[in-house]
């Protein structure tokens, strides 16, 4: 073979060569692309049930959404977001918002805590305990009277806390503190579902 259709072979490997790689960046490239679109406007995972009980870590309290959504920062300086196990505190646009997240802050705010977990939800956020220095902060709120026990999701905790959060519930409603001073407080479930039914 002489040098020139030596050269001209090889070149016409290496173009078919570059056009098989450009197709097959343009493949994957379609394909990345119809899975990233599939995911837009998607509703939220199923919620995660944890392998292997009970999990722990420690961090510092560095934001609080609300009366029973926090943010930890972890040793490794990740943040996580916490839902509070067993709890529902008012919403912060509805009554006793304020009051149930100003009541959290000045408890853990910026103070280093525990957080016991099982679960992850559908928001991608960890449904744990809150425990500073031994004390439980999710039944400090009920006992309070600035969260609900969350009965709805009662099952997801151990017996002797479902008693516990539902015997301070009792109380705080008896003793008419925080929350239940109002003549008739509306569950943050319920003020929910009717402000996704007014479209708000």
């Amino acid at each position: 073979m002489t040098p020139q259709l030596i050269n001209s072979s090889c070149s016409v490997k290496f173009r078919r060569k570059r056009r098989a790689n450009v197709a097959w960046l343009i493949l994957l490239s379609l394909i990345f692309s119809v899975g990233c679109s599939k995911n837009r406007g998607r509703e939220p995972a199923r919620p995660v049930t944890l392998p292997g009980g009970a999990q722990t870590f420690t961090g510092r309290v560095v934001r609080i959404a609300d009366g029973d959504t926090i943010t930890v920062l972890d040793s490794m300086n990740t943040q996580h977001r916490i839902r509070l196990q067993g709890i529902d505190a008012p919403e912060s646009h509805q009554a006793y918002g304020n009051q149930s997240k100003q009541n959290l802050s000045a408890m853990i705010f910026d103070k280093d805590v525990t957080v016991i977990y099982e679960k992850i939800d559908q928001y991608g956020r960890i449904v744990g305990k809150i425990l500073l220095d031994g004390k439980d902060m999710n039944l400090e709120q009920v006992k309070a009277g600035l969260a609900w026990h969350y009965k709805e999701y009662e099952r997801e905790q151990t017996p002797e806390d479902r008693e516990l959060y539902a015997r301070a519930e009792a109380e705080a409603r008896d003793a008419r503190r925080g929350l239940w001073q109002d003549p008739d407080p509306v569950e943050p479930s319920v003020f929910r579902r009717e402000e996704r039914q007014n479209g708000r």
